[in-house]
């Protein structure tokens, strides 16, 4: 089987593509898919660079990848939901219990997969359930965002924020966004009402009375967000899992972590929400599966407009 795998922590020059990796099995819970694409999420670089090593050790080789697509080719004791040559995306990192997307064999947690939205394709497919259940689940649960809500979503042209500016728009909300200034055309064919272009502007001066603000970023950003809220807004913050609570007294705010819950019912949610075209996933490049290192750096370093796919079928 082939796959992309590292032996060891690093940045992506420790990523190697084996022609000969071992098959994986499935467990009584899991499905086997034959993978037709997958996508790279900053979480796998995380992982392969051995920040969460303490709390998340790995055993090697381990095969890259979350998010995959394809079709599925075996299934375990205990799926009554999926059958032998249904078209699937999910979720299928090692860390969740699955063998890892970038191979041409996948090992998945039934309860983490579901049936691929009709009318997209398998790349399209595998870019969206990290960072589509990501958006749609900030939006929904933690923002409570709907008709003529002002919603600032950090970070515009990336993989979550280029899905949540589509589904804020399909909400009614006046979106704002911030971005490298290149990136201006590419979020406003997206929706945005507002960018801003955080390397020549200060957002929080140009950007006031919002009620709510997605932030994809942390550090600085989260805490200047607070000076674009209204009172009685909210940021919910992707980085930042321990509230600022000085100033959301200071503003009168509030701040929730957001904490994605890819199951299957979040991905059915999230293929209804694409059949009715509220949201799509935007390709900004895809690499052949041996070509994965090169993926990565243009992932970590090339700034991408939208999610980058890795082609395994």
């Amino acid at each position: 089987m082939r796959a992309a795998q590292f032996n060891k922590y690093g940045g992506p020059e420790v990523i190697e593509f084996n022609p000969g990796a071992t098959l994986p099995q499935a467990k009584q819970d899991q499905v086997l898919v034959e993978a037709h694409a997958a996508s790279l999420n900053p979480i796998d670089s995380v992982l392969r660079a051995g920040y969460m090593q303490a709390m998340m050790p790995l055993t090697f080789p381990v095969t890259l990848g979350g998010d995959f697509s394809g079709e599925v080719t075996e299934i375990g004791f205990d799926v009554p939901d999926l059958s032998v040559g249904d078209q699937v995306f999910g979720f299928a990192p090692v860390i969740a219990g699955g063998s890892g997307t970038a191979a041409e064999c996948i090992a998945s947690n039934a309860l983490m997969a579901a049936r691929k939205p009709r009318g997209v394709s398998h790349a399209e497919a595998a870019g969206l359930p990290l960072t589509g259940v990501t958006a749609v689940q900030a939006l929904e649960d933690c923002l409570k965002a709907g008709p003529g809500q002002k919603v600032l979503i950090h970070g515009g042209a990336g993989g979550v924020g280029s899905l949540a500016i589509q589904y804020a728009k399909y909400l009614g909300c006046h979106v704002a966004t911030t971005v490298r200034g290149s990136q201006e055309e590419f979020v406003r064919k997206l929706g945005a009402d507002t960018v801003v272009d955080f390397e020549l502007d200060v957002f929080e001066a140009i950007l006031k009375d919002y009620d709510a603000v997605l932030d994809t970023v942390g550090g600085e950003v989260y805490k200047r967000s607070f000076g674009t809220l209204k009172k009685g807004g909210v940021i919910a913050t992707m980085v930042q899992n321990s509230p600022d609570q000085e100033l959301m007294s200071k503003f009168g705010a509030s701040s929730v972590y957001v904490s994605a819950k890819v199951n299957t019912t979040s991905l059915n949610h999230l293929a209804e929400l694409v059949e009715r075209g509220a949201l799509r996933t935007q390709i900004g490049g895809e690499y052949p599966l041996e070509r994965a290192r090169e993926a990565f750096v243009f992932f970590e370093q090339g700034h991408p407009k939208g999610k980058i796919i890795l082609g395994i079928k």
